[in-house]
């Protein structure tokens, strides 16, 4: 069965979160579970924890539903001691806030080099930030999304993910998430029934399918390659309908959040109607 939904607002409250992905007719949600422009925030209330629960069992939301995503902020491959571990700190709360919350993944983006180091030497710290924040928490998967590769941002190659991966310890708590729009602005042309085919062998072949915990579906308002992460809604950017459909016709995509980040939140739930209806009979 597919799981889409969006990523919704958290204000007041991250138990509001599953209140507000249920509103649009979601079946799945991402959320922040704290400022996403802030280092730290204060932390989790009791009270908020034990609503957060009730609402996701009242509306029927199991972690494997839930794509947390932690702030903007955080660099895990930052070429300075001091803003490293400013970031590998910020990670463990985020991890620890859904240990707190009984989510069981967390998604990211990689990391940038910022011109100061190779990817490689970047690429390895990335890995050992996750090591480090891994040891220290339990039952928490740390899921890597690609990039557009926009600036010095790693993660817009297939490679650096499964390079990653190879460096984490314990490979049953790592994972990857693919954004629609990131693969093809990166270079991945899955807006075609050949390329979609193509960029998912290799996918399979460089990482693993066994390591996808979720998707971001968006369309792009750039155009293949130009390595810039600007979103837009379905089928009002470069990407078109046909890769949707692909999509949600693909039983490898089934049992994980697919994610709506398009920038007219006002479409959400046209969007999953939308999305829903472009599934065959039979196939979910």
């Amino acid at each position: 069965m597919k799981y889409l939904g969006a990523h919704v607002s958290a204000s007041g409250g991250v138990e509001n979160a599953p209140v507000n992905a249920n509103n649009i007719g979601a079946r799945a949600f991402a959320l922040f579970t704290k400022n996403q422009r802030q280092w730290f925030s204060n932390p989790l209330t009791k009270a908020s924890i034990k609503q957060f629960r009730e609402n996701c069992e009242k509306f029927d939301y199991q972690p494997f539903q839930i794509l947390p995503h932690d702030s903007y902020l955080i660099n895990l491959g930052h070429p300075e001691k001091e803003p490293l571990e400013k970031s590998r700190k910020s990670f463990l709360d985020e991890m620890q806030r859904c240990e707190q919350l009984g989510l069981d993944r967390l998604n990211f983006h990689p990391g940038s080099h910022l011109k100061q180091i190779g990817e490689e030497e970047s690429l390895k710290i990335i890995a050992e930030s996750i090591n480090i924040v891994l040891d220290k928490t339990k039952g928490v998967t740390a899921v890597i999304e690609n990039t557009a590769g926009q600036g010095s941002n790693l993660g817009y190659k297939f490679e650096h993910l499964s390079f990653i991966i190879e460096k984490v310890e314990d490979k049953s708590r790592v994972g990857v998430c693919i954004d629609t729009c990131h693969a093809y602005t990166s270079g991945y042309n899955l807006k075609t029934t050949d390329g979609f085919t193509e960029t998912f062998r290799q996918f399979e072949k460089i990482i693993g399918l066994k390591y996808l915990r979720g998707m971001h579906i968006n369309d792009s308002k750039k155009e293949l390659a130009t390595r810039v992460d600007r979103h837009e809604n379905i089928g009002k950017g470069f990407l078109g309908e046909d890769v949707f459909m692909m999509l949600m016709n693909d039983v490898r995509f089934d049992n994980m959040p697919l994610i709506l980040e398009t920038p007219d939140e006002s479409l959400w739930e046209e969007e999953i109607r939308r999305l829903y209806a472009l599934v065959k009979k039979g196939t979910d």
